[in-house]
């Protein structure tokens, strides 16, 4: 039987084959993927915004008041300080100039960096010691103890802390008095500038080592305790399980952690040292950030104080990204992927 199907002239074009709408499907579907994944999660979105909020308005928005650095601000020009940013003439690098050409400057920097290191060195180890020593305490009760007597002081403040240092090593604290009594002149920890160094690196592993303890502890709950049992029936002691499973899991987090803590480096405390600065001096005491507070507030030099605040910024930036790429050629993540 002869097929009555019309074929398509020479002349005329085929029309393509209908592709199914794959474009309009893709752009539908995803779409549809979004609103489900609203429709999902809107309870955790909506409980995020207060965050967000609070980092846009605390965080991100005062970014825009780094243009001073590049005025010569003056906020009586008007009675809105907003409005004196706007009639505040420029003066594009000058302020720039004034801070590299500024010993001060210097100094802060080179106070900044000593801290650093030696809270480097002397305080990041410790929680990550500790953390061990708690993790090997057999008794749940008494490791709950522990950890809660360690973290406590992480939420005393700076003046707090200050306030029971002085009470201990000050001229008229306890082991002073103490030492008076059977004969000895006494000593005052709180105004040597000599060992003002070591001090503020003793309050802070005092007050926050207690908050790296539980960062540490979160990540060997991670660890399975079946590698351990194999460690063990294989012949491994309590040393070498620690060298060979413990330290190996804790290596991402220890690698995180000091990614930041060099981006960080810049920022050793503000109020710590500003609570202190009277007692030990400035030459002893002045750390960038208290540079930049005595400059901006106290002397009203916001231009200059702006000026200096972003070089801290930019360099802290450059640290996170020099670190984080350390630590990406040492195997681990770091802050983020390549």
């Amino acid at each position: 039987m002869t097929s009555t199907v019309p074929r398509a002239g020479a002349g005329e074009k085929r029309k393509p084959a209908a592709s199914g709408g794959a474009p309009g499907r893709r752009e539908r579907t995803r779409g549809t993927g979004l609103r489900t994944r609203f429709r999902r999660d809107r309870t955790l979105i909506l409980m995020t915004l207060p965050v967000v909020l609070l980092l846009l308005v605390f965080n991100y928005v005062p970014i825009l008041g780094n243009v001073v650095a590049f005025q010569d601000y003056d906020p009586y020009l008007s009675d809105n300080g907003f409005i004196a940013v706007f009639q505040s003439p420029w003066v594009g690098l000058e302020q720039f100039q004034r801070v590299f050409q500024d010993a001060g400057f210097w100094h802060a920097v080179q106070n900044t960096f000593v801290l650093f290191l030696l809270q480097l060195v002397l305080f990041f180890p410790i929680p990550i010691a500790l953390a061990l020593l708690i993790n090997s305490v057999i008794r749940p009760r008494v490791r709950a103890v522990a950890q809660a007597v360690m973290y406590l002081p992480h939420f005393f403040s700076w003046v707090l802390v200050v306030t029971v240092f002085q009470q201990i090593f000050g001229g008229a604290g306890v082991l002073a008095q103490t030492l008076r009594e059977h004969g000895h002149p006494g000593f005052d920890i709180m105004t040597d500038p000599a060992v003002f160094k070591y001090l503020v690196t003793a309050e802070m592993v005092w007050k926050d080592a207690g908050w790296g303890i539980i960062v540490f502890l979160a990540a060997l709950a991670a660890v399975p305790h079946d590698l351990y049992e194999a460690a063990a029936m294989d012949g491994a002691g309590r040393w070498r399980r620690m060298w060979h499973i413990t330290l190996p899991a804790l290596r991402p987090v220890i690698a995180l952690l000091l990614v930041l803590r060099v981006g960080d480096a810049l920022s050793v405390g503000f109020e710590q040292f500003l609570l202190q600065r009277q007692a030990v001096g400035p030459d002893a005491s002045e750390v960038l950030d208290t540079y930049v507070w005595w400059n901006g507030i106290r002397n009203q030099d916001f231009s200059y104080a702006a000026a200096a605040g972003l070089i801290k910024g930019v360099v802290g930036l450059s640290l996170v990204l020099v670190a984080n790429k350390a630590a990406h050629l040492m195997g681990e993540q770091g802050v983020y992927k390549k």
